[in-house]
């Protein structure tokens, strides 16, 4: 019973959030909140649910509302206009080495781990030159969620962490074999945005109805010759004497961030108190500031404030680890054998229902139990389900990196997930193809 309430509470909300029928904040706090109270939980033990749920989250909260105050006070002063303005030169307004380029820089800039760290240093300059080019934005997020997923099975990435902590062995030797795929699935991910790039292109051109799509390179070229002195008089808040200090503070900080000595929050407060009387030394104009872009920080920072609630409530009450431990006894008997491989293949639909520690550590014990006892190799079992789960990190509404990646871009749960699940579910099955293939995987 409490599986298929807590089924239901998750199906509801994804559903609704799908169809754009619910607000995010609405939909995160009540439909839990009905779900526990129907399974026979009080309100005191919801609430001490809701606090567990908080205490997850409220460091990627800090961190975000901070981030976006200092990327913000970084886009206001101009730092991210050199970078824009070259890559739109290297294109020559070129669509396809845009989609491309997304998925080389974010690579690299995934090499933390962190995929809030991640959206926070691709976004912020990515978008405008998506912008320009009249791309979607939600083809950025699919390029850099997808890219980061490939980088996530690093040892340091979280889901590797889980899975060695649960089969009992060390992550670095879990992820040597998993190096030459991901090697592979980067390449493969290079030629899926030369295709996006060129659907991209098409659209833009056939939504153009006053330029065709000589005039659209024409005008981007002319965008990537603008000069500084134009700049600045287009943007009254430019800083471009300061460029080389806000590189440096901006570098410095991501050091951080990947050094790890201090949480992500105090890193962004820091670089924060720094960057704003360097470039705006009066304090009305920090104020300015500050409240042009704390509306944005503070809805994202409310939203992920109630998917921590939501956590919490699903957690607290056993649904996710009823749901993980349910779907597999339920099967029938004759697919057993291969259930490590059914799983591993549903991964990405399974990120749209079980958060990522509900699928490690509820659902990878049991499986693995199951198809060792019919002479499974526990890595094979291990890989299927990694590599079948992980390309769907990005596209989960269970994902507090995701829903700072929303906020950044501008863009809504339902549309990305809409947008991306068939194209990153198809690239999860082609990747555990290949992992067959060059023999990760055994059948």
């Amino acid at each position: 019973m409490l599986s298929i309430i807590g089924f239901a509470t998750i199906l509801t909300i994804v559903i609704l959030l799908i169809k754009g029928r619910i607000s995010p904040i609405i939909g995160l706090v009540i439909v839990p909140i009905i779900g526990a109270l129907i399974a026979g939980f009080g309100i005191v033990e919801i609430g001490t649910f809701f606090n567990e749920g908080i205490d997850r989250v409220i460091n990627v909260v800090i961190m975000f509302i901070f981030a976006i105050l200092f990327f913000g006070v970084m886009q206001d002063a101009g730092l991210f206009d050199p970078i824009i303005n070259k890559m739109i030169k290297l294109s020559r307004g070129n669509v396809i080495a845009v989609a491309v380029g997304t998925v080389l820089v974010a690579a690299i800039a995934h090499l933390d781990g962190s995929g809030a760290s991640t959206f926070l240093i691709t976004i912020p300059a990515l978008l405008p030159l998506y912008q320009r080019l009249k791309m979607s934005p939600y083809l950025l997020l699919l390029l850099v969620g997808t890219s980061a997923s490939i980088l996530n099975m690093l040892p340091w990435a979280g889901p590797l962490g889980r899975t060695a902590a649960v089969l009992g062995m060390d992550p670095t030797e879990l992820w040597r074999p998993l190096i030459p795929l991901q090697i592979i699935a980067l390449v493969l991910l290079v030629g899926m945005a030369i295709v996006l790039g060129i659907r991209e292109k098409k659209r833009i051109a056939n939504r153009s109805d006053t330029e065709d799509a000589h005039l659209e390179v024409a005008a981007t070229q002319e965008l990537a010759a603008e000069t500084h002195s134009e700049q600045e008089k287009d943007n009254p808040l430019a800083r471009p004497k300061l460029l080389w200090v806000n590189l440096l503070l901006t570098l410095g900080m991501i050091g951080m961030l990947v050094w790890g000595i201090i949480p992500a929050g105090f890193v962004f407060m820091i670089a924060l108190s720094l960057a704003l009387p360097l470039n705006y030394p009066k304090v009305s104009d920090q104020m300015e500031r500050i409240k042009a872009h704390a509306p944005n920080a503070l809805l994202m920072a409310s939203i992920i404030l109630a998917a921590g609630s939501f956590l919490g409530i699903l957690s607290g009450t056993g649904m996710l680890d009823s749901i993980a431990v349910d779907m597999v006894t339920i099967l029938p008997a004759f697919i057993v054998p291969y259930l490590h491989l059914i799983i591993g293949a549903l991964g990405v639909p399974f990120e749209l229902i079980l958060n990522t520690d509900a699928y490690y550590f509820a659902l990878l014990p049991v499986v693995e139990q199951i198809v060792t006892s019919y002479g499974v190799d526990v890595y094979s079992t291990a890989y299927a389900m990694i590599i079948g789960n992980i390309i769907g990190t990005f596209v989960s509404p269970f994902s507090p990196a995701l829903w700072l990646a929303l906020g950044l871009a501008g863009c809504e749960m339902g549309k990305h997930i809409r947008y991306s699940l068939v194209w990153v579910w198809g690239f999860s099955l082609v990747l555990m193809v290949v992992a067959i293939l060059i023999g990760i995987i055994a059948i």
